[in-house]
């Protein structure tokens, strides 16, 4: 440990320095509007965080949308808690990973339809949120036309938040976005051959 880091003066000292800056930075962030976040890289996280923001969003009595672009082939944990609750719109998409699948025609007309609902709700104003899920593997792999994409996400209402997830995000989308977050893996038990566990990946 270092030296007098567990003196009660300096680290009133330090916490008080740290206060400051903090304010200061609160006071000049005075800006109100809608946010893209773009949440990407190998690591594990990304959907179980933008379904974080929808329970947030519903937590202040908010309508979310939510589309699953890929997922479909399974029940997973959030489609069975948030699907029915009320102020949520509710999609999955998907007909499972692009490896079961194995169709890219099929998996086209797939994301096309899944993009047809998101878009009606990125026109909406009265979506507080909408989780855009996966929307970065269809992206990669040329299932929708990016361009129509990033311009939807520009166009939308200008307090909707929208959140976008899935590894391999586009750079265009990156540099559209307001928040980035990649996710990097350290560790991961499936590396040990520990199947994905209810309530931790389903």
């Amino acid at each position: 440990m270092r030296e007098n880091a567990k003196d009660p003066e300096r680290h009133a000292r330090r916490m008080a320095k740290k206060q400051a800056v903090m304010q200061q930075r609160i006071k000049s962030a005075d800006q109100d509007q809608g946010v893209l976040l773009v949440l990407t890289g190998p690591g594990k996280g990304k959907s179980s965080s933008g379904f974080g923001m929808v329970a947030r969003s519903l937590g202040h009595g908010c309508k979310v949308g939510v589309v699953q672009f890929i997922k479909g082939k399974f029940s997973t944990g959030e489609d069975r808690f948030f699907r029915n609750l009320p102020d949520v719109d509710y999609h999955v998409m998907g007909e499972g990973y692009t490896w079961d699948t194995q169709d890219r025609e099929r998996d086209v007309s797939a994301a096309e339809a899944a993009w047809a609902q998101a878009r009606r709700m990125l026109q909406d104003d009265s979506y507080h949120l909408v989780l855009l899920d996966e929307l970065n593997i269809a992206l990669k792999y040329e299932y929708l036309d990016l361009d129509r994409v990033l311009d939807d996400l520009a166009a939308r209402p200008a307090m909707q938040h929208a959140v976008v997830t899935g590894r391999n995000a586009p750079k265009e989308l990156i540099e559209l976005a307001d928040t980035v977050t990649e996710m990097q893996v350290v560790k991961h038990a499936f590396k040990a051959g520990i199947r994905a566990q209810k309530g931790v990946e389903l």
